[in-house]
Formats: C-alpha cells, sequence, structure tokens
C-alpha cells in the first residue's frame, strides 16, 4: 500500500512540475516591491524640489509579467473635517487629488535604450488612462529612477525607488 501511494505521489508530482516549469515566465528585471524614496521635480533651470513634500509615501509593485501598480502620496495630507469623503470641501479634494498620484497597467523595459514605458491601464489622473508613457530611467543596484514626461511649464518629475529585499 505504501508502494502504491508513493508511486501516485510521483506520477502527480512530475506533471505538476513540468506543467509549472513550462509556463513559469523568465524573470522581468524590475520584478519585485519598491519603497519611494523621492518623488521630486527638476525645474527648468536644474534646481530639484520635493514634488510630493519632504518625505513622500509610496509603494509600486511590479510582476513577472511585467504588471504593475503604483501608488505616491504627499505624507501630511489634511483630513476631510467631516470625516465623509463624499462630503469634502473644494480644498479638501483639492488636497486629495494632488497629494496622491497612482495608476497601473503594464511596463515594458527598453535597456539598450533605457527607458521604460508605462501601458496605463487606470489611473487617478483620468488623462493618462489608455496611453503609453516612456521614461528614461537608471538602475543603479536596488535603486531605480526615472523621469516622467516634462510638464506644461517644463518641471520634469523624477520619482527614486529602493527595491524592498
Amino acid at each position: 500500500m505504501k508502494l502504491l501511494n508513493r508511486l501516485f505521489c510521483l506520477v502527480m508530482w512530475v506533471p505538476a512540475t513540468q506543467a509549472a516549469g513550462a509556463t513559469a515566465a523568465p524573470d522581468f528585471p524590475l520584478a519585485g516591491t519598491w519603497t519611494l524614496v523621492a518623488a521630486d521635480q527638476l525645474l527648468p533651470d536644474g534646481t530639484r524640489i520635493h514634488d510630493y513634500g519632504e518625505a513622500p509615501a509610496g509603494l509600486m509593485m511590479i510582476d513577472k509579467q511585467g504588471r504593475y501598480s503604483v501608488q505616491i502620496y504627499r505624507t501630511g495630507r489634511p483630513r476631510f473635517a467631516g470625516g465623509d469623503k463624499k462630503n469634502g470641501t473644494p480644498a479638501e479634494f483639492e488636497a486629495a487629488v494632488l497629494g496622491a498620484s497612482t495608476h497601473f497597467g503594464t511596463v515594458a523595459v527598453d535597456s539598450e535604450a533605457r527607458t521604460l514605458t508605462f501601458s496605463i491601464a487606470s489611473a487617478a489622473f483620468s488623462n493618462w488612462e489608455g496611453t503609453q508613457q516612456k521614461r528614461a530611467y537608471e538602475l543603479n543596484g536596488d535603486e531605480l529612477s526615472y523621469r516622467v514626461p516634462a510638464r506644461p511649464d517644463g518641471h520634469i518629475p523624477l520619482s527614486v525607488w529602493r527595491r524592498v529585499r
């Protein structure tokens, strides 16, 4: 009986491991969890200023197939005084919208051109939905930085992330 159980387990284990190997995707170079180090702006004169305050909070997660999710928040955003998101004041809504940047979709890496292309499925800033955004990036060990396309005022957002180990 023990031999029969072992044979059954072996027969089931081999196809399962073969199937797992056949469907496993190669490692995506940026796969993992990243925490935000900085969310700044580069001004046309070369000056660098904080875009989401001195200590922004953020998380970026990328899976092995290139699906990603990004959240960036200004720390110290004011709370809604009434405690109800639907009944905020214009100032509370402005602080909530301008104090956060979130989006998800897929990302492709061109390591030769040193660019990331975000295909944005959904975003808090709805104008980004369904768009592709190419961003110059640098990867130094566990630190990833990329530049968002320039805003109409010429300021270039810069995000810096550290891989979680």
